[in-house]
């Protein structure tokens, strides 16, 4: 097998970095037409310095705001505009879900993507990947896209701007990277583009890793004051290229699996991506039968900086035993990526590991 490492074309992060897009677009040799499809903060942050720098760059555009959720209907209609506009380049500003419906329609219309995230809440920003849902919210598929994106613009004046708890969140899916790495890595299984993984990839998981454990409440303060800070860089940083890169080129394994499982249980759809992914890291641990001072170190981390670690953190207060094996089921489906574990997983193994890990974060 093959070793495959995986990276956007250009990552550009820093304060006021919307200002140097059509600088940076025409130093790529991206000329549009583009179409911004756009969140509804990224449109009120971003509108203006949008005006201003694709203007002076002499780049046309054009703006199609976003339904919410990256389904099938809403990648159609964003299409549909695409197609109408004549834009070859396509650019998501917002959250992960407003980047992941733009990369499906590049991919599908074969055309360059640009990735400008106004919240550093997930590790989508980078990935050649679109997590898909349906219309009511639950987990449908990852669609692999061919292509990274060309260019990965983060403004971390935008950033400070959001809610502080979209930064816990992209800690939560982050702190997956490392562990779920590790054990792709151990297992020997194909990462998320086919190929084996590289050193590098796990190194940068690592540092992921490291990097929220060292910089974590500093940032999320520095949020809450909507101020820009080394820290905040720092876990900007993380939650978007390292945990994007490390993610993409080593694999993901139960934590992200269980994520999805959760998802099967309407209570869970109003709580965020990274947050479900959390709980996933800590079951994950659970499940592989990690260290007591390593489980400990991760509740830890996840309690001061917000992260959920019970059930009723959800939304499920005393679930049944019905929701708890439709998680599990949901889990373990064939082709779920908990079966990158270096071990036979079954429903009744991650319905024990579901248990635990609420037990450990109740305690």
């Amino acid at each position: 097998m093959l070793s495959v490492f995986s990276s956007p074309g250009h990552y550009v992060q820093g304060r006021d970095a919307t200002g140097a897009l059509g600088a940076e677009m025409t130093r790529l040799g991206i000329a549009g037409p583009v179409m911004i499809v756009a969140g509804a903060s990224a449109h009120r942050l971003l509108a203006q310095t949008w005006q201003e720098s694709l203007t002076e760059a002499k780049i046309e555009y054009s703006v199609h705001r976003s339904g919410g959720e990256c389904s099938r209907a809403e990648i159609g209609r964003v299409t549909a505009a695409v197609q109408e506009s004549g834009s070859t380049v396509v650019l998501g500003a917002g959250g992960g879900k407003v980047l992941d419906t733009a990369r499906a329609v590049a991919d599908d219309l074969e055309l360059p993507m640009i990735s400008c995230p106004t919240t550093a809440s997930s590790d989508a920003p980078c990935s050649a990947l679109s997590v898909i849902y349906t219309d009511a919210g639950e987990f449908e598929a990852y669609q692999l896209v061919r292509r990274n994106p060309a260019l990965v613009l983060v403004d971390t004046s935008a950033i400070a701007q959001a809610p502080a708890r979209l930064l816990t969140a992209g800690m939560g899916d982050a702190l997956a990277t490392w562990f779920e790495a590790r054990t792709c890595s151990a297992a020997r299984v194909r990462n998320m583009r086919g190929g084996a993984s590289t050193r590098s990839a796990t190194a940068l998981a690592e540092l992921c890793y490291n990097t929220l454990l060292a910089d974590g409440t500093h940032a999320l303060a520095a949020v809450r004051n909507h101020t820009v800070t080394p820290a905040l860089e720092r876990i900007v940083e993380a939650n978007t290229l390292l945990s994007g890169l490390g993610f993409e080129s080593s694999g993901l394994a139960a934590a992200h699996a269980i994520h999805n499982g959760l998802t099967a249980a309407p209570r869970t759809h109003p709580y965020l991506h990274g947050e479900k992914v959390a709980f996933g890291v800590l079951t994950q641990l659970v499940l592989e039968g990690a260290p007591t001072e390593e489980i400990s170190t991760v509740l830890e981390f996840c309690t001061s900086v917000g992260l959920p670690t019970t059930f009723a953190a959800l939304g499920l207060t005393d679930p049944d035993n019905r929701t708890l094996i439709a998680i599990a089921e949901r889990a373990t489906a064939p082709g779920e990526t908990i079966h990158n574990e270096p071990f036979t997983v079954d429903t009744p193994m991650v319905l024990d590991a579901l248990r635990t890990a609420d037990a450990l974060g109740t305690k």
